[in-house]
This record gives C-alpha cells, sequence and structure tokens, in this order.
C-alpha cells in the first residue's frame, strides 16, 4: 500500500509544471490601472475581462485613516504649527509616497498567455491570491486592486496606504510609513540588501507560491540551478554581479544622501519657522503695548468725567439738605391771618413745590447713581482687562526671549556645519557622513546580536552561529589590522 501511494505522489510530481513567479514594485498609475486610458499594450477588445476587486478614492480613504489623528494633533498647538490637510502634506512632502503598488504575476506571455487555459488558470490562481491579501497585510491599507486580462499576461495590481498606529516618535500618532508598516507586520529587516521591502516581497511570493502549487504550479526560481561554468564565464558572472552590488550601493548611498539633504533642508525651515514665530512675537508685543496703552488713556477719561460729575453730585447732596430743613423755609403767617387760609394759601402750595422738586431731584439722584455704577464697573473691567493685557504682554516677553535663544543655537549650528562644508569641503564631510552612517547601522546590527532572543532553541542556536561567525570574523579583522605589532 505504502508503495502505491509512493508512485501516486511521484506520478503528481511528475504532472506539476514550472512556472516562475514575479512580485515587481509598480509605477502607481491609478489612470492606467482603472482603465481611463489604453496604453499601446492594451487591448481594448478584452477589458471586460478586467476584474476591478476595489476601487475608492484616495483622498477619502485618507481622510478615514488620518483625519482623527490630525485633530489629536493640533490640540494646543498655534495654528501656524497645525496640520489642515494631511494628504496635501503627504503629496507635497519628500519623507514619504502617497501610496504604494505592487503587482503579481505567474509565468510569461510564452508559457501563461492570456486567453489560453494556463492563461486561465493564472487568473484563477491571482484571485485566491487577492482574496486575503487585506487581512494578511493589516497595516497596508489596500484602497484599488485590479487583475488586467487585457494585455500579453494575466496580472494583479495592488495599490495600498502603508501606515502606522500608536506612533511613539515626533508627530501624529497614526501616520503614513512603509518601513514601520511592514515592521509591524514582523518584517524587521537586515542590511542594505535585505530590507523590510524585499522580506515582504518574497514573503508574498511565498504565498502565490503556496497556492499556486495546490492548481499544479511549481515555483520555478530562476538562476538557483545553474550548471558549471568555465573560469572565463564565472569570472565574468561574478564582474557582473559584482557591477550590480556597486549600483545598488550606489543607488543606497543616493537615497541616504537625499535623506539627509531632506534633513538639511527641514532644519533650515524649522530656523525659518523660528525667526517667523520671533517676527510673530514682536508684533503680538507691540499690539499689547498698543492696548495697555489705550486702556490706560481710557481709564484716564474715566477719571476725568468722574471729576466732572462730582460737583453735580455735590451741589445734589446741598439741595436736599436745605430742602429738608422745612422748619427755616416757611412763611411768616400776617398778623390777622386765621390758619385755615395760611394752610391753603401759603403752607399747602409750598409743600407741592417742595414734592415736586424732591421727586425731581431724587429721580436725577438715582440717574445719577445709575451712571456712576455703570462707570464703576466699566473701570473696573478695563482694569482687570488692563492686568491681563501686562500678563499677555509679560509672557509673551517670556516667550520671545525663548525663542531668540533657540534661534540663536539654531543658526549656530547651522554656521557650524556649513563653516565645515566650507573648510572640509563638500564631498569629505559628505564621506565622513556616510562612513558614520555605516558605523552606526553596524554598531546597532552588533547591539541586536549581543541580544540573546527568549524564544525557541532552534533560534537561539542560530543567534549563537551568527555571533559565533561574526567573533570569528572580527579576530581575523584585528589579526590582519594589528600584524607585525605581536610580540615576539
Amino acid at each position: 500500500m505504502c508503495h502505491i501511494w509512493h508512485l501516486l505522489r511521484e506520478e503528481v510530481r511528475n504532472i506539476m509544471i514550472k512556472r516562475t513567479i514575479s512580485g515587481m514594485i509598480g509605477k502607481g498609475s491609478l489612470t492606467h490601472n482603472r482603465r481611463e486610458f489604453f496604453a499601446e499594450n492594451v487591448e481594448p477588445d478584452r477589458v471586460q475581462l478586467n476584474i476591478c476587486y476595489q476601487n475608492e478614492n484616495l483622498k477619502e480613504v485618507y481622510k478615514e485613516l488620518f483625519d482623527d489623528a490630525v485633530g489629536r494633533y493640533n490640540i494646543g498647538k498655534r495654528k501656524d504649527r497645525q496640520i489642515t490637510n494631511y494628504y496635501e502634506k503627504i503629496r507635497q512632502g519628500k519623507q514619504e509616497k502617497m501610496f504604494h503598488e505592487v503587482i503579481f504575476q505567474i509565468g510569461n506571455r510564452e508559457d501563461m498567455a492570456v486567453g489560453t487555459a494556463e492563461g486561465d488558470l493564472a487568473v484563477k490562481i491571482l484571485d485566491e491570491y487577492v482574496k486575503d491579501f487585506q487581512k494578511r497585510n493589516a497595516t497596508l491599507r489596500v484602497f484599488g486592486c485590479y487583475l488586467h486580462q487585457d494585455e500579453a499576461t494575466p496580472h494583479l495590481h495592488i495599490d495600498f496606504i502603508p501606515y502606522v498606529t500608536d506612533w511613539k516618535g515626533k508627530g501624529m500618532d497614526i501616520r503614513v510609513s512603509l518601513k514601520q508598516a511592514l515592521k509591524s507586520l514582523g518584517f524587521q529587516g537586515g542590511n542594505k540588501h535585505d530590507t523590510e521591502l524585499n522580506q515582504w516581497m518574497n514573503h508574498e511570493k511565498e504565498v502565490l507560491a503556496e497556492i499556486a502549487k495546490q492548481h499544479g504550479i511549481e515555483w520555478e526560481q530562476k538562476g538557483t540551478h545553474e550548471e558549471h561554468l568555465d573560469v572565463y564565464n564565472f569570472k565574468k558572472k561574478e564582474r557582473k554581479k559584482e557591477v550590480q552590488e556597486l549600483e545598488q550601493e550606489k543607488e543606497y548611498l543616493t537615497a541616504e544622501n537625499e535623506e539627509l539633504t531632506a534633513q538639511i533642508a527641514e532644519f533650515r525651515a524649522d530656523i525659518q519657522i523660528l525667526k517667523d514665530d520671533k517676527e510673530q512675537a514682536i508684533r503680538e508685543k507691540q499690539e499689547a503695548e498698543q492696548r495697555a496703552e489705550d486702556a490706560e488713556k481710557e481709564l484716564k477719561s474715566l477719571e476725568d468725567r468722574r471729576e466732572q460729575l462730582q460737583p453735580i453730585m455735590d451741589n445734589v447732596s446741598k439741595e436736599i439738605k436745605e430742602y429738608g430743613t422745612v422748619k427755616t423755609l416757611l412763611p411768616e403767617a400776617g398778623t390777622l391771618e386765621r390758619a385755615v387760609p395760611y394752610r391753603e394759601n401759603k403752607i399747602k402750595p409750598l409743600f407741592i413745590k417742595m414734592k415736586n422738586q424732591i421727586a425731581a431731584l431724587a429721580g436725577k439722584v438715582v440717574e445719577l447713581n445709575k451712571m456712576v455704577e455703570s462707570w464703576k464697573n466699566k473701570y473696573q473691567k478695563l482694569d482687570e482687562k488692563c492686568d491681563r493685557i501686562q500678563k499677555q504682554l509679560s509672557d509673551l516677553r517670556k516667550e520671545n526671549q525663548k525663542l531668540s535663544e533657540e534661534n540663536n543655537q539654531l543658526q549656530e549650528t547651522s554656521d557650524r556645519y556649513e563653516r565645515v562644508v566650507r573648510i572640509m569641503g563638500p564631498d569629505t564631510v559628505e564621506t565622513v557622513v556616510q562612513q558614520d552612517i555605516k558605523e552606526q547601522k553596524a554598531l546597532k546590527e552588533q547591539r541586536q546580536m549581543e541580544k540573546m532572543p527568549r524564544e525557541s532553541i532552534h533560534e537561539r542556536l542560530t543567534w549563537g552561529t551568527k555571533k559565533s561567525a561574526m567573533e570569528d570574523q572580527q579576530r581575523k579583522k584585528n589579526k590582519t589590522k594589528y600584524r607585525g605589532l605581536e610580540i615576539k
């Protein structure tokens, strides 16, 4: 029975076909992917065969992902430091791309062409592969996904926004970052030739290869099973490999140089922002001083008006006192004048007149009291306003002093850098910078290797082997470095 099963397995292996599996970085042409225009290699008659899995507006997806983070970032920040549109910030920036695109394909036009049985099988495999892509890559937000069958070979376009959540560094807590998005998926990266992106791409090709294997297609990895080469061709191949590695190294150095240049530009932009902040603080200081001066003038005007009202109030008080002494104001009765005529003709009209005058004066007093209270309130408010302005003025002076100190420090650093470049030359400075970058990365890798993993025994053994190899390599370097200096 085992012999029969072995024969069946061998038979299945023999009927499997070998095909290449391609995974590459695309240009990210959304209009091309959506077929808003037709390139020369597109067959318009087959456009209806294309499959659109996802087709969302890029700006709307940015709002969905980052609007809440933008709101949290802007809390407590000055208006000129706030982010108004994160989409435009990334579009106009140089640190991160708006989105990324990957293209996957099985075979080529010779062995998996559109319209053939093999091409239909490729469509089936790619369709099965893409269904779990988003679930498998949670930090790569897919907004566009298309399977094209109107070109020579079926292939898959996937457009996505890489992002990281709970970011603890500078900026927003949710932000665009390909490196950090891939790290959160478990791809830590190694050297310059083994980046997070390369690791992730190889992993996705392995996933696609596993699905293809279930459909009778074995992944043919070109260049892994070459025949023995003669000396000439071997050396030619090695030279070609060295040239490719040097070109790759040049690309990495160029990218790092561009990153450094961008950092310097950002540094200078920060200096300009500080200068603008200083100018703004000076303007706010002048405005605050002007408001304080205006408040003092208004207080002086109120005091002057109070002094003008004071004699009127004193006169009212005097009149009230005079009219309150009734006895001294009563007219004397005639010699033969009777009491009733005296009351009706002299006393009653006098009291009516006094009553009217007192009522008028009382109304005037009430009105003047209201006016006085109003001016008192105004005076108090202006006094409080003046205190607030004085405090703001003091705070602005402190902030202005702080900004001036920061600006001087940044300007001094910038001057030192330009002086070093001027004295040593830009090429020498660039060489030193690149050397420092390499040393820092090597130090980081060394520190990582010094930490024994806490996972399985297999991983610990692998770590021990790598560390031993690194120590042997370092001993060889030291032996070469100090050759001739040995004590004999």
